[in-house]
């Protein structure tokens, strides 16, 4: 079971909903230029002048939905990017300062921190273990916190110190929160439904000009199914949790994860295999 509710479009392949875009165009534009001539037919030609308006506002109207979803996904994108590189400073900041802490507490700490980031890294190439990383991270947590609790409640020289890891293991704790809500946030489906009925809409508005005036071309068609269905597949592309091509990307808590392994094996006086969790 997943922690997050998976809509129509992220059920479908991303290489088959630009395919079902592009049918749905065409097959609006068909439609439309099918109705203007059966009804030139029966009732003789209808002015282009009214029609031009209708297909101007329709195309108009679809291109405001169009860039209002668009820019719900660029800005969760960017939202995610910001938190990446926040949580990797805090992380480096905790990791830094529970060198500065009494063992035992030091050694296990700094081991579940290289944890911690080992499993931000996985999840990144194996997107399938979202919801077993996000409950392993918040286990490394709880065990953080609990030898934040144990320094907290120890009588020790310098107080200032563990005050200072304290902090920055909050702030940690707070950005995962952070990263796994905004990560969730998805474009309404209401919204999806509305971009599809507005298509359908204007695109059968452009055929029936193209049908009134006679002048319908396949080449023009393709063309516009192709351009507007790539449009549709970056917003859903963009939407996306836990796949797709334009995910944030993860070089710099990669980068993080070698600092702490090189200052783990030039630590020579870290026992990091023999900590234990309180």
């Amino acid at each position: 079971m997943t922690m997050y509710e998976m809509t129509l479009v992220d059920r479908i392949p991303i290489g088959l909903l630009y395919l079902l875009c592009v049918a749905l165009v065409m097959l609006s534009v068909h439609g439309g230029a099918l109705i203007a001539r059966a009804r030139a037919r029966r009732y003789g030609a209808d002015s282009e002048g009214p029609i031009g308006s209708v297909v101007g506002a329709s195309m108009g109207l679809l291109a405001f939905i169009l860039a209002f979803t668009f820019g719900i996904a660029a800005s969760r994108r960017e939202s995610k990017r910001d938190l990446l590189l926040d949580e990797v400073n805090a992380i480096g900041t905790t990791y830094l300062r529970a060198s500065l802490i009494p063992e035992p507490h030091r050694g296990d700490a700094r081991k579940l921190l290289r944890r911690y980031v080992d499993i931000r890294v996985e999840l990144a190439g194996n997107p399938g273990k979202l919801d077993a990383s996000i409950r392993e991270a918040k286990e490394i947590q709880d065990r953080l916190w609990a030898h934040a609790t144990a320094l907290a409640d120890a009588d020790l020289r310098n107080p200032d110190i563990v005050s200072l890891f304290i902090d920055s293991l909050n702030e940690m704790i707070d950005l995962q929160t952070k990263r796994v809500v905004v990560g969730f946030y998805r474009i309404p489906e209401v919204i999806w439904v509305v971009l599809g009925a507005l298509t359908i809409l204007s695109m059968a508005a452009v055929g029936y000009q193209f049908g009134a005036s006679g002048k319908s071309n396949l080449v023009v068609n393709t063309g516009l199914a192709l351009a507007f269905s790539l449009v549709i597949l970056l917003i859903a592309d963009l939407d996306r949790v836990t796949s797709g091509w334009l995910r944030v990307s993860n070089a710099p808590m990669i980068a993080l994860q070698a600092e702490m392994a090189d200052a783990s094996k030039g630590a020579a006086a870290d026992p990091v295999t023999t900590g234990s969790a309180p």
